[in-house]
């Protein structure tokens, strides 16, 4: 089991940045993936950019080269730098863990584009 809490959401400018924050109740190295997905109003919950226990990284097409995920083991955090934003990335941001046997999410955090 595991506990997951997002911060960081907010409202920036178009072409601004954020860093959300997902905090771990475990070690963040015996979960195997985690990630960051994003509902906006009226459409179905889609991912954003994974990372494995082993470092491996996935984004999705529209973040490519602007959104960076990382992991810090001492913190047992995961972050979702995000960079150049636009309108579109507004959403409801939540961040995963994936068991393997089970799934686990966070509360979700709200980030808002818009000038």
């Amino acid at each position: 089991q595991v506990q997951l809490v997002e911060s960081g959401g907010g409202l920036v400018q178009p072409g601004g940045s954020l860093r959300l924050s997902c905090a771990a109740s475990r070690n963040i190295f015996s979960i195997y993936t985690m990630g960051w997905y994003r509902q906006a109003p009226g459409k179905q919950r889609e991912l954003v950019t994974t990372i494995t226990c082993g470092g491996s990284t996935n984004y999705a097409d529209s973040v490519k080269g602007r959104f960076t995920i990382s992991s810090d083991g001492a913190k047992n955090t995961v972050y979702l730098q995000m960079n150049s934003l636009k309108p579109e990335d507004t959403a409801v941001y939540y961040c995963n863990a994936d068991l393997g046997i089970k799934s686990y999410w966070g509360q979700g955090t709200q980030v808002t584009v818009s000038s």
